[in-house]
């Protein structure tokens, strides 16, 4: 595997990650400064979605298409997005900061499964890490996820007896989508109109749940 690309000094690049970012020291290192020293601002919900391919995250296609959704639904003093899966877990706002829109890598792609394996084992950790930092940080947890980033956030969780009061798509939605679909990757894309569509009804349901619980 390729350690990085060069970059171009004459331009003032910095060197693209391109081996798995869960096993790299920088990602290890920007873990450690956001669990052992960033604050993070206290918000009613956190909303966990996945990295993305293209850097910064919100320029992602699927990130602008989940956050439009999420800013039709929420006041932006409601909720505080967090992003995660081979990045580790990091505040949306950090999105910018090394190593975070510095590497390329899908594992998607990947079919190594001892690679995958040790993805799991990481990331769990990492989100139990997170979810125990904050526990006093939210009042409710929303996850918008699929596949083995859908298992760590499950597990990471279970790990720190803190649990996501919403996860989506529904189980029910992805049985579906497998069964009924011809797509890339079993389970389809969270930029699938069926599971966008599912997000914003659940969406709308958990406000207006917190609102009823906040009148009784």
């Amino acid at each position: 595997m390729r350690r990085q690309e060069k970059g171009d000094p004459a331009q003032g690049t910095t060197p693209l990650l391109t081996d798995p970012p869960f096993y790299l020291p920088e990602f290890e290192t920007s873990y450690r400064y956001i669990i052992d020293e960033y604050e993070v601002t206290p918000r009613e919900i956190a909303i966990f979605i996945p990295c993305a391919v293209r850097k910064p995250y919100s320029t992602s296609p699927s990130h602008q298409l989940i956050r439009m959704i999420i800013s039709q639904v929420l006041s932006p003093s409601q909720y505080h997005i967090v992003v995660f899966g081979t990045c580790g877990i990091v505040p949306a706002e950090l999105e910018e900061m090394y190593p975070y829109a510095h590497y390329r890598y899908m594992l998607g792609k990947c079919t190594d499964e001892t690679i995958k394996e040790d993805f799991l084992r990481i990331e769990t950790e990492r989100v139990a890490g997170y979810l125990e930092k904050t526990r006093y940080a939210y009042t409710c947890r929303i996850g918008y996820c699929l596949g083995l980033f859908r298992e760590a956030l499950i597990r990471g969780s279970k790990q720190a007896k803190i649990p996501i009061d919403l996860l989506l798509p529904s189980r029910d939605r992805i049985n579906k989508i497998i069964e009924e679909e011809d797509c890339s990757f079993q389970e389809g894309s969270l930029s699938m109109d069926e599971y966008l569509g599912e997000f914003c009804t659940e969406l709308i349901r958990f406000r207006n749940s917190l609102k009823k619980d906040s009148r009784e």
